[in-house]
């Protein structure tokens, strides 16, 4: 483990696809949406734990979410909880952590990666990391993690790789050839029999010298913005920097910003039971099953003629079921969902109409 080893683990989101679990008020990073005993949260900072000292890890979250990260997570000074007063996106939110991690040490090599992943072959992963970690020390790279896809899915942005020279201490880092949003369903299947292309996981290794340069080169007026508060970060001046920063800074992503116009990219094509969990159908396929396919929690819950859909529900009602195939049905709170799986992308929209229609208390 390297004192210069630093993990910045994002967990602003609101998780609105796992709505009615997920809310505002308590998203989906800090449930423990698998039934293990850990949130996501939890999960993913014991993860990296193995690899960082506690000190170097910090959680980029929302203002709103600093008490659920304090007691989540009691292992952490308060300095190492960055909130930002609003969202603006992932490069914002890099760039405030390079900032942090700059007052401390200029020798930084950084992992950043989502609070809410799973990882199924958790030594598999740490050994990839590790990897990407030596090749960042080495060379001026900016590394992502990259997945080999076992179907034509359309929920994932793409990376294609170069066929030609490796990095000879690790052969499955190339260079990166192109990035590609989340296709539509041919183009995701023409992308899988090339045999070039890998899902994005949204996963990045670099030192903090090389990425602080990519941001100094394309995308100067976020990395201006924050270079002002050098001498404020880690003081008690900080947060009154930050929120006047954020009122001014644009919401752009580090992949568009960054990764997707960087000659220095590299990928390393890995398999280690990756999900983003970001949808209802990310949970079922990561959930046991019955012989019916369907993966239900809660207690009290009965099924007739019903086959392949996902059902959570509280352990103190009794639900019945009959007839429902590949179904999506969810009871939070005050919030029943009935949805067919094939059309949970949109349940975003489902929770704008709500938020429009019935008020906050719902979402």
């Amino acid at each position: 483990m390297s004192e210069h080893s630093y993990c910045v683990i994002m967990a602003g989101g609101i998780g609105a696809r796992f709505w009615p679990m997920s809310r505002t008020s308590h998203p989906k990073q800090f449930i423990d949406i698998l039934g293990t005993g850990e949130t996501l949260i939890q999960q993913t900072f014991n993860r990296f734990v193995r690899i960082c000292p506690t000190e170097n890890i910090y959680i980029v979250t929302n203002d709103l979410y600093r008490d659920l990260v304090q007691q989540q997570l009691p292992q952490l000074a308060p300095e190492q909880i960055l909130c930002e007063p609003s969202r603006r996106n992932t490069a914002p939110c890099i760039a405030y952590a390079n900032y942090c991690m700059l007052a401390r040490d200029p020798e930084a090599k950084i992992v950043v990666a989502p609070s809410d992943h799973i990882i199924l072959k958790e030594e598999i992963f740490l050994e990839n990391i590790q990897s990407a970690l030596q090749a960042a020390s080495e060379h001026d790279w900016l590394l992502t993690l990259g997945i080999k896809p076992s179907r034509p899915d359309t929920g994932y942005g793409y990376i294609q790789f170069t066929e030609g020279e490796v990095y000879p201490a690790d052969q499955q880092i190339r260079k990166v050839k192109t990035f590609t949003e989340k296709p539509n369903l041919d183009l995701a299947r023409t992308f899988l029999q090339c045999g070039d292309f890998l899902w994005n996981s949204g996963i990045f290794i670099w030192s903090l010298k090389s990425i602080m340069k990519a941001f100094e080169d394309y995308l100067p007026e976020v990395d201006s913005l924050f270079k002002k508060g050098i001498g404020k970060y880690g003081t008690p001046e900080e947060a009154g920097f930050i929120a006047e920063t954020y009122q001014v800074c644009k919401s752009i992503s580090i992949d568009y910003g960054v990764m997707e116009k960087a000659p220095n990219v590299f990928v390393l094509a890995v398999d280690f039971g990756w999900s983003d969990l970001g949808t209802w159908g990310s949970l079922y396929e990561n959930r046991s099953q019955d012989e019916n396919g369907n993966a239900v929690v809660g207690k009290n819950v009965m099924l007739y003629d019903s086959t392949n859909c996902i059902i959570n529900m509280p352990n103190d009602k009794l639900v019945v079921l009959e007839g429902l195939t590949d179904y999506i049905v969810v009871e939070s709170e005050n919030v029943l969902l009935v949805c067919k799986k094939a059309d949970e992308q949109q349940i975003r929209q489902f929770v704008n109409d709500v938020r429009l229609e019935k008020g906050e208390r719902f979402v």
